[in-house]
């Protein structure tokens, strides 16, 4: 019986992994590889939420990604690494959650407040990045992952996968979805080298969140 936990963790293809992604979430990812069942995501489809006016950058980056994967030592015969936009369950499953989603809750998340502040999206919000976090939950929660590896700033958004998951089972008085637990790397954030808070790719300099989203 195989008896070990699963983690669904990942990345945006937005660009090439740097030394804020190894620290924040791929040595995580190498050491619980042979520990966990693990799944990769290459999140093609939340890279379209604030790249929607070049679906080519993603598009090239979606190989280059795995490349990386594989060149730091993470094994696709241990590990299960995929493409978010082939596996079109998971918009379906998206979609159902919205139901159990306010436009209220998704306003108040700070993961979510912070980053349209970074973007710039006060005045003009792209609905499909609003909605983000729910197909961060669907993501995690089709796979029942029970660990997801993530940075403190994307905290807020495994709280906001246990609420849909706890709505979804009062709702329908089931328990098929199972609740996820953060893990959080040893060094908790990665301050950039253009002063930011912290490393990103999206933020055009060396900083990145532990996350998957980007």
């Amino acid at each position: 019986m195989n008896d070990k936990k699963t983690i669904l963790t990942g990345d945006r293809p937005t660009g090439r992994l740097h030394l804020g992604h190894y620290i924040g979430s791929l040595k995580n990812r190498l050491k619980m590889q042979h520990e966990c069942n693990q799944f990769i995501m290459i999140a093609d489809m939340q890279a379209l939420t604030d790249n929607a006016d070049n679906p080519q950058k993603v598009r090239d980056n979606i190989l280059e990604l795995a490349l990386d994967y594989i060149s730091i030592g993470l094994d696709p015969q241990v590990n299960t690494i995929f493409i978010q936009s082939s596996v079109p369950e998971l918009s379906d499953l998206t979609m159902f959650y919205l139901n159990l989603v306010t436009v209220a809750r998704l306003q108040r998340n700070p993961t979510v407040k912070t980053e349209i502040a970074q973007k710039g999206f006060q005045k003009s919000l792209p609905a499909g990045f609003l909605i983000y976090p729910v197909s961060q939950a669907a993501d995690i929660s089709a796979f029942k992952a029970q660990l997801v590896p993530v940075g403190e700033d994307q905290l807020p958004m495994i709280e906001q996968t246990n609420e849909v998951v706890r709505k979804f089972n009062h709702t329908y008085k089931t328990n098929v979805l199972v609740e996820c637990e953060a893990v959080l790397s040893e060094t908790r954030r990665l301050m950039g080298t253009d002063g930011n808070a912290k490393m990103g790719k999206s933020l055009n300099s060396k900083k990145e969140s532990n996350g998957y989203e980007d």
